[in-house]
């Protein structure tokens, strides 16, 4: 039976931050990344201070890749509608934040921000989206390239590369269905388990150190009313999105009606108000319950008029 594991955004604003328990994160972004990534320090600013109320949630380090490559990387969360300006902002705030006054622009650091989302956003079907910078010609459509100068100025060969890159994990489109190593992370970071033998780097590492029994009484009563608050946020937010789809429905098929009736009236004089089109207009009148006052006006014709047509 699987033990029950602190979650991902509570160890990342508590434990992970240590650089005793770096090895789990690295595990997790060596695999997302495909390759080996090492932290160096964990980056403390005005915009990731442990706070539940933060306008940011996030989590941004500096690591070295396996072309020995500095990086920034930022890993955030968060439920609201206007993410993709909120990923943004926070790349852009990272990047100022992190060049030293009077630098040359060469020496803007890459960054690649993580966000992991527990709410549904956008409208694709797969559980992990990339996100990069490249230049398309308009008219031959080739892509710019570096030229050799560039090449050795960035230390890249690809445009790309420069730019900030972006990752979308949409928890919520995850099957449960581990096919490979980044999907048993994938799953942890759903389902807040770890099978018996994992394979994915860090998760062992994981297993041990965010075991929820491990916790002290004080951490366990901090954790539950955290988690406590993230189900009423959920219940919250979705309600919300319901709610807002359905008055939207609503708004836009009564838009329609409201046009159609419109035209059929419009058809309906230009014809010389002829049987047919009144009968027309009618059976929307009846489906839609639309006051029979209100279409005799707009039809120039009497109530006793009208009502002789739905007879």
């Amino acid at each position: 039976m699987a033990r029950k594991l602190i979650s991902f955004d509570w160890a990342i604003k508590r434990i992970l931050r240590s650089k005793a328990n770096f090895d789990i994160l690295e595990g997790f972004l060596s695999e997302l990344l495909f390759e080996d990534i090492i932290i160096l320090e964990v980056l403390e600013s005005e915009s990731n201070q442990e706070d539940k109320n933060n306008k940011f949630n996030r989590l941004d380090i500096k690591v070295r890749n396996s072309t020995n490559e500095i990086i920034l990387i930022e890993i955030q969360y968060s439920s609201e509608l206007d993410y993709l300006q909120r990923i943004l902002y926070a790349t852009s705030k990272a990047i100022t934040e992190h060049l030293k006054q009077g630098e040359q622009y060469k020496e803007i650091s890459k960054v690649i921000s993580i966000n992991i989302l527990y709410f549904d956003f956008g409208d694709g079907d797969d559980y992990i989206y990339k996100g990069t910078t490249n230049f398309i010609g308009l008219h031959n459509h080739t892509k710019l390239e570096l030229n050799e100068k560039q090449k050795e100025l960035y230390k890249t060969n690809k445009v790309e590369k420069i730019y900030p890159e972006y990752y979308l994990i949409k928890i919520r489109n995850f099957d449960n269905n581990a096919k490979n190593t980044l999907d048993e992370w994938i799953n942890f970071l759903k389902n807040e388990e770890i099978g018996d033998n994992p394979k994915a780097k860090g998760l062992r590492e994981a297993k041990e150190k965010l075991d929820y029994l491990k916790m002290d009484q004080k951490e366990k009563i901090q954790y539950d009313s955290r988690q406590e608050d993230k189900r009423r946020e959920a219940s919250i937010y979705e309600s919300t999105y319901v709610i807002g789809k359905i008055e939207g429905h609503k708004e836009g098929l009564e838009e329609g009606i409201e046009q159609g009736i419109e035209q059929g009236i419009e058809q309906g004089h230009k014809k010389g108000a002829n049987e047919t089109n009144i009968k027309n207009a009618i059976t929307m009148i009846k489906d839609f319950n639309i006051p029979i006052e209100e279409v005799a006006k707009k039809l120039d014709l009497s109530i006793d008029e009208l009502k002789k047509y739905l007879n």
